[in-house]
């Protein structure tokens, strides 16, 4: 008798041999014959990824019917006797003691929004082979935080925090393509973002304090749009400097630069005579 069964997997080789596993079968066997149902597809950063699906023929043997066993002949009874048997008394049933069933803890589901969010991330790290827990919080302005943890956070992070704002721009592509609503969601990694305000928070001042000692202008790295923002708020309101932007992305930067401080004018005020 032929039989068919159907597995998947991320490529054919793979969902072949876990189909072979299931049935007890080695490749060399010639008792089987499968066919290609769906070719995979790895999509873009697990957007649209497609699994392959095999179809394994194999043959069964017909297992042969089992015959009843034959009822044995009941035995005559016996022969009823003159005495009356002697009444019976009904033994009392003890009671069972009722059987306690444990009721599964609740489960509480995730929002439409924080769902899409762990479905894409867990995807794309499993892309780039990275385990990682995934936080997510609501935001006050109503946006969403979202914190990842673990090990090999260095590759998440990546050159000056390059990768995560990667990670940062897709997540807010997947989740809002398509919504009428678009809300904002920020992806840290192991607190990096804090960590690198205060860094460029120090930076600046740092870079502020130079302009003023030898009155010119300071240069700055070239900085993405976020942190050139870190840069501009911490010496909005530093005294002696004012902040601008120079170049075209990706090497745009920041200048700091230094400000002579007004001087009252010497000029004798003139009089106005009625």
């Amino acid at each position: 008798m032929i039989k068919s069964l159907e597995k998947s997997g991320r490529s054919v080789e793979e969902a072949l041999k876990a189909a072979l596993r299931d049935l007890g079968l080695d490749e060399d066997d010639v008792s089987y014959s499968y066919e290609v149902v769906t070719r995979p597809k790895s999509g873009f950063l697990g957007i649209g990824a497609v699994p392959a699906v095999v179809r394994v023929n194999y043959e069964t043997k017909d297992e042969p019917a089992v015959e009843a066993p034959k009822q044995e002949a009941k035995a005559a009874p016996a022969p009823k006797t003159a005495k009356k048997p002697a009444p019976v008394k009904e033994e009392k049933k003890a009671e069972s003691a009722p059987v306690k069933v444990e009721q599964p803890a609740p489960v509480v589901d995730e929002n439409a929004d924080y769902a899409a969010i762990r479905s894409f991330l867990t995807g794309l790290l499993e892309r780039m082979n990275v385990k990682a827990d995934i936080e997510i919080s609501p935001r006050d302005n109503g946006g969403i935080n979202v914190n990842l943890s673990g090990n090999g956070m260095g590759a998440i992070i990546g050159r000056r925090g390059e990768t995560l704002d990667a990670i940062q721009h897709l997540t807010n592509y997947v989740v809002n393509r398509g919504s009428d609503k678009h809300m904002h969601i920020s992806v840290d990694a192991e607190n990096y973002r804090s960590k690198r305000e205060e860094s460029l928070t120090h930076l600046a001042e740092k870079m502020a304090e130079k302009a003023i000692k030898y009155k010119r202008s300071m240069a700055l790295e070239p900085m993405n749009s976020y942190e050139r923002h870190v840069i501009h708020t911490a010496l909005q309101n530093y005294e002696g400097v004012t902040t601008s932007s120079t170049g075209v992305e990706p090497n745009r930067r920041v200048v700091v630069s230094y400000v002579k401080p007004e001087t009252p004018s010497n000029k004798p005020q003139s009089r106005e005579w009625a």
